[in-house]
């Protein structure tokens, strides 16, 4: 089993790459649920770069962090850093990597990861560039799908932001890997890029776009909810002419198959009316938790741990 230095993108995983963290990240969950005590991180320290705000990706690495034995060390705002006194990006990460045994950075410019990757001496964790990518929510989308649903021949409709959707973009390269149909469902200034939806034709996925959820709903397995990001928008006219462009009912859903489930990767703002979160299809809470073993997962292959968690009884 090859190690896995970095985490920058999941374009390029193969099936079996994916997997492997899912498989991992099940052995996992009992730690991640704090049933089964474990301390195969003890004495190491994972540091935590966000240069945008987080709740659930930033707490999910830390709690998986602490759920293995080990700490975590956090930048904080980057107003109170050396950022703000106009350090470099790569000056940061040649620093901080020789504080830690990997850093997890998010940041707003696209590449950002994969420049730190070239400068680090430790293993970088791309946890969100920009529009670009967010392959450890990639992973845990993966595993949601895997737990709730069926990987294998899934009928998915990513709904929303498609165009500045970084989730989106790393989900569908993912998906391509099970031969998913994907139909893609947003307002025409929200496509997805030209240049993702062409890849996905070459590699002879199933791909329909609509304006309307009522086109798919009955048919889908997993329905991808995603909000209209206001920070994306270079232009905020733009923004408000979309901004409520889509929402999930309870009405809408009352055609669609029992066991369907909705994602979000979180956070929501309107897109989803709470009076769905007390039906059987809400699994975006779920969704959210499965971010810790996905990321134990994660940090585990990174840090060369995944053999002693095999072993595990």
């Amino acid at each position: 089993m090859q190690p896995m230095h970095h985490i920058i993108s999941t374009r390029e995983y193969t099936k079996e790459m994916f997997d492997e963290i899912l498989e991992l990240a099940e052995k996992l969950e009992p730690i991640a649920k704090g049933e089964v005590q474990s301390k195969v991180m003890d004495g190491k320290i994972l540091a935590l770069l966000f240069f945008e705000p987080s709740t659930r990706t930033r707490m999910s690495f830390e709690t998986a962090m602490l759920r293995l034995g080990g700490q975590f060390i956090n930048m904080g705002a980057v107003e109170a850093s050396s950022i703000a006194k106009g350090e470099s990006l790569s000056d940061t990460i040649r620093v901080v990597s020789q504080y830690a045994d990997a850093v997890v950075l998010r940041h707003p410019r696209e590449g950002a990861a994969l420049m730190a990757s070239e400068c680090a001496s430790t293993p970088i964790i791309n946890a969100g560039d920009g529009a670009g990518h967010h392959p450890t929510q990639t992973l845990l989308d993966l595993y949601t799908i895997k737990r709730e649903s069926h990987l294998d021949n899934l009928n998915i409709a990513l709904a929303g932001d498609l165009k500045y959707g970084r989730t989106i973009h790393s989900l569908c390269y993912a998906l391509s890997r099970y031969h998913a149909k994907i139909n893609l469902v947003s307002p025409p200034e929200l496509r997805l890029p030209d240049r993702i939806v062409d890849d996905l034709r070459k590699r002879n996925i199933d791909v329909t776009i609509t304006t309307d959820m009522e086109d798919v709903i009955e048919d889908i397995d997993i329905l991808y909810m995603t909000r209209i990001q206001r920070e994306r928008f270079p232009d905020p006219a733009e923004f408000n002419r979309v901004s409520n462009s889509m929402r999930i009912t309870r009405e809408l859903i009352q055609t669609a198959k029992p066991e369907m489930k909705i994602m979000h990767p979180l956070p929501r703002v309107n897109e989803i009316s709470f009076d769905v979160d007390d039906t059987e299809h809400a699994a975006y809470f779920k969704q959210a938790f499965y971010g810790v073993p996905v990321r134990m997962a994660i940090l585990c292959k990174v840090l060369g741990m995944e053999d002693r968690i095999r072993e595990m009884k």
